[in-house]
């Protein structure tokens, strides 16, 4: 299972967790909070184990550990080291506790899951799934195979996680990272893929196939439902917001889950990104099972068991059916308020009780929660149980006389109450291949238990003869509970004879076996199957659409990406564009999105255009969001929204609609030259507002020189009301390595005038490139502006300005002179202003003295102040050398301030704090959101407070540089051409880069000017945030932190 931390907008309603009467236990030295009901021990530790990560028993009941030599380096190092090995733990005398260990296979690459089968343990370690065999019994596994070779090993290797065994025998692994990928798929198909995937093949490596595509950095771990439904742990399926970041998914066949992310061009998708089953934050999911009818005596099964690495946490997930998905109601069933405690897994054992793995201090990688590796600190196992649980005789069934049963009577034990001998059972009955199909069909057939009639099902699923296919097809008309099971076992085999009851069921009343009937009708390709589907489709309803026109509501999503996938497998355009001819909504959308996503789908620009203009708000959207991904269709789109423009939406919610639409066609040159052509005096304001919007939602990486020119020449006659958006637009517009001088000019004029409003001036200044000189009156304004008082767009801005500006001698000096009143965050931009021009002794004196008097002294890297010095005379490198020496403090003394300012901190108040968070003086909204509302520059702080504690708030604040959260990491970006920026990698595509470097600062650039990139060891955020605020106002930041949530 993976450590990784790092990776929607339709979400499904999450009941928040609870911690039920906890009680307390010290074990190992850890303070462990156990759920109300339950109780833990301790059952490994070191020396048997020292860090463990993921664990697999076999039908003996030993353990198999992945157990970590404690290197935390980059993954290229891990390789090359193979520091970790597998160890093999057995409890000798029964009594729940481990007593011995043996070294089952050393010198491994860093392992990501294991899972024992059929007489092997198989271990993910990345770019490989090894096959790891004890021939000979000795307790070593001395053959060691290559199972599956992904080829790919990034820095954080997360490219692999797994293997898991599904209830129908097939192997599950996850691909994570977004590395290039090529696989041969059934039927002489070949998949090229950078997104993250759950595959899945036969254990002997045949038939491999992708399950679910996604955006998500990291898919972890996969769970299994005794009806065949999957569920995903997994990070960042959103870029952090509000909150959210990493959680759950119901693993949908087909489907497409976020984040959003250039690795998804090119997959088949059914609308916006899938919905999320469960938002946990910045929680790091790792390893995740769903529980047995036998975990901790019955009652339990299906139930969810999900480990957090950053929340210190094991949450027990109760699944609750809603329409085709689930909601969850969460309770925290392990939890620990130690630094070092991080859950990476969760194994059921035959006797019910629940393994929970503790992998301990060591894990740092790509992990901003663990800002110092401790491989010092151990880890160790535990085992949960119900309080008063019964205890398990033989939880092995090792007083079975196993070679003495017949298929009948190994059938029956299919019902027993221990997991490992339903296992083996099974196990035996699969092995015996065609003679075994009588017994499970009878068990099918007759025993009351419908737990017990799955499990003879999912038997009957690893058994390849046409028997067994007819078995399972019996169960596909009686209990639901059983039906279920058996379409997912009809869908994994594509069984052509089963169409007919699936046809029953997607039809039918029940919204999970209709999704999982359209899903098998998919996979199967039958085209009897359309008219059945488009059916299904019209008993959707009416819906409240998101931006892509499919359903918002998580339940209804689910099931209309099975119907459209299904119609996009069986690939029957004709069939297919009946539906357009419905009178209802949601069969026509489902099969315009079928037809649009299919291959030879053949669907034309005027079924699609004219529904632009449509009475229903999905129908609009669906037509907006195909539209979108058509610039072939630019012709016919141009004359269509010409029409439109001449008569503008009069809401701005509307004029947003339009405008978003406008910019996915923007490459088209019809669409293009339209927008040029109605952004004029003429044109009405409403137009115009969409035609900026437009341009600026555009993203292009080289803006077309007509719009730069047409926007010179309305810029200087826009009404006073229009021109904070007009200037915004022009200056985020991307101009010529040269500029565009007719737009400059344009922007100078507008930034020069003292009538317009300070924001708008600096934002056309900053547009207007860099001026040779600057006039007296100028000067005054940008100087002014750097004052406290100023919003934070208007300080930055003038900082900007002056560091570029060609300054006179005396405007150098009134500008040091000015240094003594800027604060942190301007004081770091204003540097490169005193590395040209009047050089010397009375500019250098002047602005040592400043800085030493500046408020914001501590917002500057003593690295780059040194760097300004060295231009200036001996005797003024001297006189900053004291300055030098305050900003450069040592580790050590930075942890004595820490904890000197800690100690002196006052109590604080959440709604001071939040007001100083929202204020000007901080201006810490400009970067950092909280809930939803604030900047996206820094990471989100929703809930922060959840896996922070208030010295590590304190040291964010105080010394920000000394780690990054992932996904924030600064870096230098070297063009070509130009001086090199500093800035926050936001997007990338195969044609551009995306660098935030300031709130409000943009740059897009082409891959062509890109040198190279390399990562900043200094933070975004300045030092010295300590100097903007009181004591007082620290310590209720902090408060405010600890205790936000969304």
């Amino acid at each position: 299972m993976s450590l990784r931390s790092c990776c929607l907008a339709v979400v499904l309603i999450t009941i928040p967790a609870r911690s039920v009467g906890a009680g307390e236990v010290t074990l190992g030295g850890r303070t462990l909070q156990v759920a109300e009901g339950f109780e833990v021990e301790l059952v490994a530790s070191a020396p048997l184990v020292e860090r463990p990560i993921s664990v697999s028993l076999d039908d003996q009941g030993r353990l198999y550990v992945t157990d970590s030599g404690g290197m935390s380096e980059k993954a290229e190092k891990q390789l090359a080291a193979k520091p970790h090995r597998i160890r093999r733990l057995v409890d000798s005398d029964g009594d729940g506790k481990f007593d011995t260990s043996t070294m089952f296979a050393d010198r491994m690459m860093f392992p990501e899951g294991c899972l024992w089968h059929e007489g092997s343990l198989y271990v993910a370690a990345p770019p490989e799934i090894w096959k790891l065999t004890d021939a000979d019994g000795d307790g070593v596994a001395e053959k060691r195979e290559v199972w599956f070779d992904g080829k790919t090993l990034t820095g954080c290797g997360n490219d692999l996680h797994g293997p898991y065994l599904g209830r129908d025998g097939w192997f599950y692994w996850c691909k994570g990272a977004f590395a290039e990928q090529t696989h041969a798929l059934v039927g002489d198909r070949k998949l090229v893929t950078k997104a993250s995937h759950i595959f899945r093949s036969r254990p002997d490596g045949s038939r491999l196939e992708s399950v679910l595509t996604g955006g998500m950095d990291n898919p972890v771990g996969v769970a299994f439902l005794s009806t065949g439904e999957r569920i995903l742990s997994c990070t960042f399926f959103q870029q952090p917001a509000a909150g959210r970041r990493d959680g759950l998914i119901h693993a949908i066949y087909g489907g497409v889950y976020g984040k959003q992310h250039d690795v998804l061009r090119g997959h088949i998708v059914t609308g916006g990104l899938m919905p999320v089953l469960s938002h946990q934050g910045a929680a790091a999911p790792a390893g995740i099972i769903a529980g047995t009818q036998s975990l901790w005596g019955g009652g339990h099964r299906d139930n969810l068991l999900a480990c957090y690495f950053n929340l210190r946490k094991v949450v027990l997930h109760e699944l609750i059916a809603d329409g085709a998905t689930y909601k969850t109601k969460d309770t925290d069933l392990l939890a620990s308020e130690h630094p070092d405690f991080h859950p990476t897994d969760v194994l059921e054992d035959s006797d019910g009780s629940l393994l929970v793995v503790d992998t301990g201090g060591w894990y740092k990688v790509c992990c901003p929660t663990s800002v110092l590796a401790r491989p010092d600190v151990m880890g160790a196992i535990y085992r949960i149980r119900k309080k008063g649980q019964a205890k398990v005789a033989d939880p092995y069934g090792r007083s079975i006389a196993w070679p003495s049963l017949d298929e009948p009577a190994l059938a029956a034990l299919l019902a027993d109450d221990r997991g490992a001998v339903r296992r083996r059972a099974a196990g035996e009955l699969i092995r015996g291949g065609e003679k075994s199909v009588a017994a499970l069909a009878e068990v099918i057939r007759s025993h009351r238990s419908a737990t017990v009639r799955r499990e003879a099902i999912w038997a009957l699923s690893r058994i390849d003869v046409p028997a067994a296919r007819a078995a399972n097809r019996a169960a596909l008309l009686i209990d639901p509970a059983v039906a279920h099971a058996a379409i997912s076992a009809a869908s994994l085999w594509r069984d052509r004879d089963a169409v007919d009851d699936l046809l029953t069921h997607v039809l039918g009343e029940d919204p999970a076996l209709a999704r999982a009937a359209a899903e098998a009708l998919g996979r199967i390709g039958d085209r009897r199957a359309v008219p059945a589907l488009l059916e299904a489709a019209g008993k959707l309803g009416d819906f409240e659409p998101d931006a892509s026109g499919a359903p918002a509501n998580p339940a209804t999503r689910i099931l209309e990406h099975s119907l459209i996938y299904a119609l996009i497998e069986i690939g029957d355009a004709g069939g297919t564009l009946a539906g357009l001819s419905s009178p209802s909504d949601s069969r026509r959308r489902v099969g315009l999105v079928a037809l649009d996503q299919m291959k030879d789908g053949g669907l034309a620009s005027d079924k699609v255009l004219p529904l632009l203009d449509s009475g229903t708000a999905r129908m609009r959207r669906t037509a907006a969001w195909i539209v979108g991904h058509h610039p072939e269709w630019g012709d016919a789109a141009s004359l269509h929204f010409g029409r439109r423009l001449e008569s503008p939406p009069a809401t701005e919610a509307a004029q947003l609609e339009l405008a978003e639409l406008l910019a996915r066609l923007s490459t088209s040159p019809a669409v293009s030259r339209l927008m040029t052509s109605v952004l004029d005096g003429r044109s009405a304001t409403g137009t115009r507002n969409v035609v900026y919007r437009a341009m600026a939602a555009a993203g292009l990486a080289e803006t077309p020189t007509d719009w730069l020119d047409r926007l010179a020449a309305v810029l200087p006659d826009v009404p006073e009301h229009e021109l904070p958006l007009a200037v915004s637009v022009a200056r985020s517009l991307p101009q010529p390595k040269a500029g565009r001088v007719s737009l400059q000019n344009a922007l100078r004029k507008i930034g020069g005038s003292p009538t317009v409003a300070e924001a708008v001036r600096v934002d056309a200044l900053l547009g207007a490139g860099t001026p040779k000189d600057v006039d007296a009156e100028l000067f005054a304004d940008l100087t002014g502006w750097l004052a406290p008082t100023q919003p934070l767009q208007v300080r930055g801005g003038a900082a900007a300005m002056l560091a570029r500006a060609g300054l006179t001698a005396d405007q150098q000096l009134a500008l040091a002179e000015t240094l003594r009143g800027v604060g942190p965050m301007e004081l770091p931009k204003l540097l490169p202003a005193f590395e040209r021009g009047a050089i010397g002794q009375p500019l250098g004196e002047k602005l040592v003295a400043s800085l030493k008097a500046s408020p914001g002294k501590k917002g500057l890297r003593s690295d780059v102040l040194k760097a300004t010095l060295a231009k200036y005379p001996q005797t003024i490198r001297d006189a900053g050398e004291l300055l030098l020496k305050e900003l450069n403090a040592s580790a050590a003394e930075q942890s004595a301030h820490l904890d000197k300012l800690l100690s002196e901190l006052p109590k604080g108040d959440f709604s001071r704090g939040q007001a100083v968070f929202l204020g000007k003086k901080a201006s810490c909204i400009n970067c950092h959101a909280v809930g939803y509302l604030g900047g996206r520059l820094g990471p989100d702080l929703t809930n922060i407070g959840k896996t922070r504690s208030e010295r590590d708030l304190l040291e964010a604040i105080v010394f920000p540089s000394v780690s990054f959260v992932r996904g924030y990491d600064p870096v230098y970006v070297d063009i070509r051409g130009e001086d090199k920026i500093v800035g926050i990698v936001t997007t990338e595509s195969r044609d551009e880069i995306v660098v935030a470097t300031g709130p409000q600062d943009v740059r897009r650039l082409p891959r062509s000017q890109v040198i190279d990139i390399r990562p900043s060891p200094l933070s975004l955020m300045p030092d010295g945030m300590e100097a903007a605020m009181t004591k007082q106002e620290l310590a209720d930041v902090i408060a405010f932190l600890k205790e936000v949530r969304r």
